[in-house]
């Protein structure tokens, strides 16, 4: 019998006695491999296929995980292997790639074979002296682990998953901060120009002004003219009017606000253009989300948007995991809390989490919320698949999806199905009313009749529930006054049998 043995130096066959392979699994360490002597005597190196350089030891490491053969294993055993013979094996995937590739060959993977690999692995300095000094055999194993290290590194499918995750994580702490610094700009400058907070109310035109102008009697020193130099700070700023510029000019001249020194103004200034800075670096590290988002996951950024498809794939971890998921888990992915305390309560489950802040969400109304989240986190959930799964980018199955929805938003609110998806009919056929009933395809009239039926017989149940409630109140309050008769009448006879003895 003979058994394969990888390390990082090359390919080795070792031949063994089929003893081996029948004793006790946990007696063969002990037995043969004990004393690297004693191994050496039993185990000897009958083959052996020495890797060129790092790359090709990387490659066939590689395969060996992924449990492939490549060609260079292929050709060795094809040369050194016969019909009828006996190869033992570690890696159970491999096993039947070889028996698939050399046809005659009987391939072994056991537990036994497991430990013969364990002991010759332990032993192998002494195994392989022949073939390779202790020293290169040390040496190559470090290249090899470093150079496959950074391999699974370079190729890593989460790789890429893993820049949308800081990225909407800078996002949400950049958030926080912006409007923590523009809340304390706000309430410092305040103190000299209090009326600007209610005229300015964007974080980075209020840090504009307070950066540019500093303090208020500045503005009437502008130039040309108070109202021509404030439009020249804002002249990039599109929501800035001429009203409201107008606004922060009188405001100016008539504040009621005290007045501060130089230098104060000075450290507000600065704490302003931090504001500005971390604006700007926000719009360009969104535009960079948005950017990565539709070349990784267009179909899932279609379907729910930029910022809740990175929140989704951060919180699950990467797209490969967040494919994983079944739809019910997408739905209610960022309300865990909630659903654990509803569990432990007995309460109703959430019906959704980050989900939520979807847009499709936000078309629908209040009672129809928790529905339209079911279908948008079952499409969803397919559009996550596509894009994690499939060799080329392809929106199609996104917007055919999108369409979908909002088909069954307007089922579900009774109005018409918006021009968008009635244009693109040739896409989404099966949501076009049927004219024949009887087909038995999706039709948007028996979709509203059911809805109908149901509303029509949940009302005749609350009616009938309403009615019991009110006989048994009835019964309840007319065996209370019976009861009471009683107890009154059976007091005046108790008194009056006294008032006779007496």
């Amino acid at each position: 019998m003979l058994v394969l043995f990888e390390s990082s130096a090359g390919y080795g066959l070792f031949k063994c006695d089929d003893k081996v392979m029948k004793a006790k699994k946990d007696d063969i360490y002990d037995k043969y491999f004990a004393d690297p002597t004693k191994a050496a005597s039993k185990f000897k190196l009958e083959a052996f296929a020495a890797f060129e350089d790092t790359s090709e030891a990387v490659s066939a490491a590689s395969s060996s995980v992924e449990g492939d053969v490549n060609k260079k294993l292929a050709k060795f055993l094809k040369k050194n292997l016969k019909d009828g013979m006996t190869l033992g094996i570690a890696d159970v995937g491999m096993a039947s790639k070889i028996k698939e590739k050399i046809s005659g060959l009987t391939v072994v993977s056991n537990d036994n074979t497991f430990e013969i690999m364990r002991g010759i692995r332990s032993t192998m300095d002494t195994l392989m002296s022949d073939e390779v000094s202790t020293e290169d055999m040390k040496s190559m194993a470090l290249g090899l682990s470093h150079s496959l290290s950074r391999y699974k590194l370079k190729f890593s499918p989460d790789k890429v998953d893993t820049m949308i995750i800081q990225a909407v994580g800078l996002l949400d702490e950049l958030d926080k901060e912006i409007n923590t610094y523009a809340m304390r700009v706000k309430e410092w400058y305040g103190w000299h120009f209090p009326e600007l907070a209610k005229i300015l109310n964007d974080n980075t035109a209020y840090a504009k002004f307070v950066l540019h102008v500093g303090l208020r009697d500045k503005v009437k020193h502008l130039q040309p003219t108070p109202k021509e130099g404030l439009q020249a700070i804002y002249e990039q700023d599109s929501n800035m009017d001429e009203s409201t510029i107008e606004n922060v000019v009188e405001a100016a001249e008539i504040s009621m606000g005290t007045e501060i020194a130089e230098l104060d103004i000075i450290n507000i200034r600065s704490l302003a253009e931090q504001v500005i800075s971390m604006s700007e670096y926000r719009a360009q590290l969104s535009t960079y989300l948005e950017n990565r988002m539709k070349a990784i996951a267009p179909n899932l950024t279609e379907m729910v948007g930029v910022l809740v498809g990175a929140r989704l794939i951060a919180h699950s971890g990467s797209l490969i995991n967040l494919a994983k998921m079944p739809a019910s888990t997408v739905q209610i992915l960022g309300a865990e809390k909630a659903l654990f305390r509803a569990l432990k309560t007995k309460h109703d489950t959430p019906k959704y989490g980050l989900i939520y802040h979807a847009s499709l969400i936000g078309q629908a109304q209040a009672k129809n919320k928790g529905k339209v989240a079911r279908v948008l986190a079952a499409k969803t959930s397919l559009a996550t698949r596509v894009d994690a799964l499939s060799d080329e980018p392809d929106t199609r199955i996104g917007h055919e999806s999108r369409l979908k929805v909002e088909a069954r938003i307007a089922i579900l609110e009774g109005t018409v199905v918006p021009g968008g998806a009635a244009g693109s009919a040739s896409k989404t056929a099966a949501y076009v009313p049927p004219t024949n009933s009887g087909n038995g395809g999706h039709s948007g009239a028996s979709d509203m009749v059911g809805v109908e039926k149901k509303a029509k017989k949940d009302k005749k149940e609350k009616k009938e529930k309403k009615e019991k409630k009110e006989k048994r109140k009835a019964e309840e309050e007319a065996g209370g006054e019976e009861k009471k008769a009683k107890k009154d009448k059976k007091e005046k006879k108790e008194k009056k049998e006294k008032k006779e003895k007496k």
